[in-house]
């Protein structure tokens, strides 16, 4: 206790308001664009954030370390985008295909050598092109209900305008657009079950395109923008951390969150730019600040089935605009790793292949395009498509 410090405490509130007000929201909407049940969204929410919280308390009072795992975010958004194209129990099957390769290459302790043959830049162009659906069904919504939907960017850009570190512009946008909601809401509210989440096992089903669509893209997703990003940031604070260890908690945490409807776990790398940063305190007590994040994260799982009921009383611009600002920051950083270095092209033609309807052998646009922006890279950018693949990983910035 005594290495617990007041800039470890603020940094730990200000990662759970970035959990609560981006992740919550962005885990129904997909839910929703999903079709889950409130049963099904409620497990979903509640197996994540608890086998994150669990994760990182553990991992971070053992190593006092600063080691903070959820779940990827990118990863849910493509879940989401797979809406209609494949039934809940084929994606649900391909998530748990993706959990037990994500548990292969930690048993052998090759997971980051997942990124040797994946450009970053590619891998970001496919992720940009797979959510700027929900941007512009964000759009939309705006003008089909500018009241709420309005008031979401509203705050959201007045909260970015104003810049205070304690006004999160995502939460700005839930406030006041809850607000409007509350003021031109004409309903009767549900009944809200306040009860504790119980956990669903979803049907599970596994079929060749699907996983293939569905699994890779999760592996990818979940270790070459979480655990190489987040990892690779604490490691640049100074930290030893003993990242086959943590690479293999983090496998186990994506199984049991597939087994229960849950996206992949990953190390947190935004999370990680709040917990492991210098503003979090002295360097050898910021593990405390993961473990506060972590343990109001718990209290944050708890209330899953109330959250996921309150879904059903919500307009449907609420959540599409919600889920759009939340995704803003997430597709600015991938467009900017996409085109602001080397293989700007394979990014590009990543990017336009995922946007578009494309599908091949019943394996939709993501998985294609992966490919496509890697040939794109060889046949235009060889020279730095080849540098990546002879650098080594640890090397690669």
């Amino acid at each position: 206790m005594r290495e617990l410090n007041a800039a470890a405490l603020w940094a730990g509130l200000t990662a759970f308001v970035w959990y609560a007000c981006g992740g919550i929201p962005l885990q129904l909407s997909v839910a929703a664009q999903l079709g889950l049940t409130p049963a099904q969204a409620s497990s979903s929410v509640f197996i994540v954030w608890t086998s994150g919280a669990v994760a990182s308390i553990a991992l971070s009072l053992r190593l006092r370390q600063p080691i903070p795992v959820t779940w990827t975010i990118p990863g849910l958004v493509y879940l989401g985008s797979l809406a209609g194209r494949f039934s809940v129990a084929e994606i649900a099957g391909g998530a748990l295909v993706a959990a037990l390769i994500l548990a292969a290459l930690a048993a052998g302790g090759v997971g980051a050598r997942v990124m040797r043959w994946l450009p970053l830049p590619i891998v970001m162009g496919m992720f940009a092109g797979s959510i700027l659906d929900y941007l512009v069904r964000a759009v939309s919504a705006t003008v089909a209900d500018l009241a709420v939907a309005g008031s979401v960017f509203g705050g959201y850009f007045a909260a970015r305008l104003a810049g205070s570190a304690r006004v999160p512009p995502v939460g700005a946008a839930l406030v006041l657009g809850a607000v409007a909601v509350a003021l031109g809401y004409d309903g009767a509210l549900p009944a809200v079950p306040w009860a504790l989440p119980a956990l669903a096992v979803p049907a599970f089903a596994f079929d060749p395109a699907a996983i293939a669509a569905v699994s890779l893209p999760l592996v990818v997703l979940a270790m070459g923008l979480g655990n190489v990003q987040g990892l690779g940031f604490v490691l640049g604070q100074g930290y030893a951390v003993p990242v086959d260890r943590v690479t293999r908690a983090v496998a186990a945490a994506s199984i049991v969150n597939a087994l229960f409807g849950g996206a992949p776990a990953t190390v947190a790398r935004n999370g990680a730019a709040i917990l492991a940063a210098p503003d979090a305190g002295a360097p050898g007590g910021r593990y405390w600040a993961v473990v506060i994040s972590s343990a109001l994260t718990l209290v944050l799982a708890l209330a899953a089935t109330p959250a996921a009921s309150l879904l059903q009383a919500l307009p449907k611009s609420f959540v599409v605009a919600l889920a759009g600002v939340a995704l803003l920051s997430s597709m600015q950083d991938a467009l900017e790793k996409a085109f602001g270095g080397a293989m700007r092209f394979g990014a590009l033609t990543a990017f336009v292949v995922a946007v578009s309807p494309f599908s091949l052998l019943g394996i939709t646009a993501a998985f294609w395009a992966l490919i496509a922006g890697v040939l794109a890279s060889l046949v235009t950018e060889r020279a730095q498509l080849l540098s990546f693949w002879l650098t080594p990983v640890s090397m690669r910035e």
